[in-house]
């Protein structure tokens, strides 16, 4: 009996059943996507990092290397397990000529190595170690994505042409928040460009317990051990792999989250819709004694079946998509360890939605407990009660056609009616304005705020180099003296014991030089003005349990120092841990330096950027905009496509609901427009009407979605965004997109599925309806 009121039921209303199943299905894709995808990113890093052997501790020196002094502090520290010293040799850009070009514009340190013998291995894309042979050359990734180049082509390195044989993966430096990039070469081919380049020097060491990482770097610190340069650690190796793809990850999380609520939303109209339909029908089997229960089951059927090819379909188009959007991690991290078990966590998640939208459905139709079959048998609807619209008479209307005050009036009587769409509309402009605010964010200059760095022009980095505080010193008399610069500043990052509250001490890289030259923006506080202060990462300040006025202890040239917190910042580089302080200091041995720099003339960025990189080769020179882009541009890249999805997704749902909607409300209102019918009102005054209402919902929808999106969707954001380092996020809004172009895009989908949804109107006959 259920599967033959099903069938026919589902026969009388295929294009609701086919809606509410399209919902089921996108929000079901959508789940075991996100699901999909962040096992599998999880899971490449993981597989990636093992296969690699990823250093658990690196400290990058540019100077000599006292091996026998390392060597003996690995065999004496308990915490190791493995040690080893890489030779990296950092070639100028320029000497890196391809056939397209060289690499004379790009910010990375360009360097040769040779395949490791112990850990930290650089692998081909099936995960396998590569050899390279005489006279080959293996490039990362990123240049061969990007079209720099193809593998067979030649590219010539310091005067040495050499043939490329292919990509490498590099769990270390493959990210393009990463600063180097290393090239694989032969011992010979190293050998003999060994002339063309400075040597810098990896300094690993892998540890038994990653617990302990913490400990061993304040140990490596106070040994006073090579430390010309930063020092890096395997969670802030895996933090960099990850972010690109975590975040378009977390778009697609937001937006599959939003869809479900959408999903339950229109479920609940559709119901609602047909519990209105068989009123009279439900109030008949009431009262000739039918159970609850039994009642409810019928309409249960039906909606658990739409659930369940829904969910079927949407886990089946999940895997559709899923390969493209797996290309990059699979492309950049290989297959995940966990690739077996990501199907089945999609379908866990698929079926957590169909069972959520079961229970669902069965909460809805409780309220069948609360229908009179006398009411429903006389009156064959439910009685809706009046709202503040009766007040409104078209008598008193001055300003409005009759069709507009009509359909408002409709929308204002009928509150609770039109409350599903009005949610549906709002969420879908949350779901169109937050990931482009989010990208709008990344992709602006001020973003770089949030990288602790002040917003300038010209940036020039100093690292991996000798006698960094002279060459700082010299580029900075150049600047002084040159009449496009407005103003510039020297800031160097030196490496300082800090003792913690348990009385242990802990390595704290600190940025010290004039921070008010190019403020950041401070989520508590200010920048340190006197040499008793200090200003710290977000991440510092939550991890020590400091805030504004509580003070910290570093050691500095072997005494104790007391400075006061004077401000906290946020901070998405260096693993979201830095500190900021002018005090000076020439006892601890420079990491790096950079000089930030403002023009006079902004549109002769190029040529100074040009001057400076060709007087100063020593130095990394770029302009803020080129910075971004070569810093974190895929993760750019991979939020605008996430952004662009969701508004497709979005305007896709506002179409169906719209449409299911209208056609829900004609078939309703066929009384009501039979009588306007007799009253003279023509199809087109009906369709006005209709078209007054979706307007006025759409226009409440999309005010009320983007003071969500600027409010809670900021916070969602920040988060995400938060969990690298930074706080106090702040969107920054593409005033035409969210407040122009997204409005029109919503309202034209709108219009169009009301025009499409309220052609049954004209075929309503006066005589069949008033009869009824």
């Amino acid at each position: 009996m259920y599967y033959r009121l099903l069938r026919n039921d589902m026969l009388n209303s295929k294009a609701i059943t086919l809606t509410t199943m399209l919902f089921v299905a996108a929000a079901t894709m959508l789940v075991a996507l996100a699901a999909i995808l962040v096992v599998n990113l999880a899971g490449a890093i993981d597989t990636m990092m093992t296969q690699g052997k990823t250093p658990h501790f690196m400290q990058m020196h540019a100077g000599e290397v006292d091996l026998a002094r390392l060597t003996a502090f690995a065999e004496q520290h308990e915490d190791v397990a493995d040690f080893q010293v890489i030779e990296f040799l950092n070639v100028d850009g320029a000497q890196f000529v391809f056939a397209g070009g060289s690499l004379a514009g790009t910010i990375q340190d360009n360097g040769l190595v040779v395949q490791s013998e112990r850990f930290d291995f650089l692998l081909d894309l099936d995960g396998n170690l590569i050899t390279a042979a005489d006279g080959d050359i293996y490039l990362p990734i990123a240049y061969m994505q990007d079209g720099t180049a193809k593998i067979g082509d030649t590219v010539t390195v310091a005067g040495k042409p050499l043939t490329i044989a292919g990509p490498l993966r590099d769990s270390q430096m493959q990210p393009m928040l990463a600063s180097s990039k290393r090239f694989l070469v032969s011992h010979n081919d190293f050998a003999a460009l060994r002339p063309f380049g400075s040597v810098e020097y990896l300094i690993q060491f892998r540890l038994h317990d990653l617990d302990r990482l913490s400990a061993f770097g304040t140990a490596y610190t106070a040994a006073g051990l090579e430390a010309n340069g930063p020092a890096i650690t395997y969670p802030l190796f895996r933090m960099m792999n990850a972010i690109s793809d975590g975040l378009m990850i977390a778009v697609l999380l937001l937006v599959s989250a939003l869809v479900v609520a959408i999903a339950f939303l229109c479920i609940r109209f559709t119901l609602l819709a047909k519990i209105e339909d068989d009123y009279r029908e439900i109030g008949v089997m009431k009262a000739i004694g039918l159970r609850v229960s039994d009642i409810k089951k019928i309409y249960l059927t039906k909606y658990v079946a739409i659930a369940a090819v829904g969910s079927l379909l949407g886990y089946g188009l999940s895997f559709v998509f899923r390969d493209a959007l797996l290309t990059n991690i699979r492309l950049y991290m290989g297959e995940s360890a966990n690739a077996t078990l990501a199907p089945l966590l999609g379908i866990i998640s698929v079926l957590l939605v169909f069972l959520a939208i079961s229970a669902y459905v069965n909460g809805v139709l409780g309220r069948f407990r609360k229908i009179s079959p006398a009411e429903a048998i006389r009156f064959g609807i439910s009685q809706e009660k009046a709202g503040g619209g009766r007040r409104f008479h078209l008598s008193m209307n001055k300003l409005l056609s009759t069709n507009i005050f009509l359909g408002v009036k409709d929308v204002l009587v009928r509150k609770s009616l039109y409350a599903t769409m009005l949610v549906v509309l709002a969420l879908a402009a949350f779901i169109i304005i937050v990931p482009q605010n989010l990208h709008n964010t990344i992709a602006s200059n001020s973003f770089i705020t949030y990288m602790g760095v002040g917003d300038s022009d010209l940036r020039i980095d100093i690292q991996q180099t000798d006698q960094i505080a002279e060459k700082a010193a010299e580029i900075a008399a150049a600047m002084a003296n040159d009449v496009a610069i407005s103003k510039f500043v020297v800031l160097t990052t030196k490496t300082f014991p800090v003792q913690l509250a348990d009385g242990s001490e802990e390595s704290l890289k600190v940025e010290l030089g004039d921070h008010a030259v190019f403020p950041l923006t401070y989520i508590q506080g200010r920048a340190p003005a006197a040499e008793n202060e200090i200003a710290l990462s977000v991440m510092n300040a939550r991890e020590m349990g400091k805030e504004v006025g509580d003070v910290i202890t570093l050691i500095i040239n072997g005494r104790e120092t007391i400075l006061t917190v004077c401000g906290v910042y946020s901070d998405v580089t260096h693993g979201g841990k830095s500190a900021k302080a002018v005090f000076a200091d020439d006892s601890a041995d420079t990491m790096w330096s950079v000089i930030t720099a403002e023009l006079t003339n902004p549109v002769l960025l190029d040529e100074t950027v040009a001057a400076y990189a060709d007087k100063f080769a020593f130095a990394k020179v770029s302009d803020i905009d080129e910075f971004i882009r070569q810093t974190y541009g895929g993760t750019i890249s991979a939020i605008g496509k996430a952004a662009y999805a969701a508004v497709g997704i979005a305007l896709t749902l506002i179409a169906l609901i719209t449409l299911l909607f209208m056609r829900m409300l004609v078939a309703k209102d066929r009384y009501a427009i039979a009588v306007m019918k007799a009253f003279g009102f023509t199809n087109a005054d009906i369709k006005a009407q209709y078209m007054a209402r979706s307007v006025f919902v759409l226009i409440i929808g999309i005010l009320l979605g983007t003071l969500l999106a600027n409010t809670l969707g900021e916070a969602l954001a920040g988060l995400v965004i938060g969990s690298f380092g930074a706080a106090s996020f702040k969107f920054i809004v593409n005033p035409g997109f969210a407040y122009l172009l997204s409005p029109l895009l919503m309202a034209g989908v709108a219009l169009a599925a009301t025009i499409l949804g309220t052609l049954d109107a004209g075929h309503i006959k006066i005589s069949d309806n008033i009869k009824e």
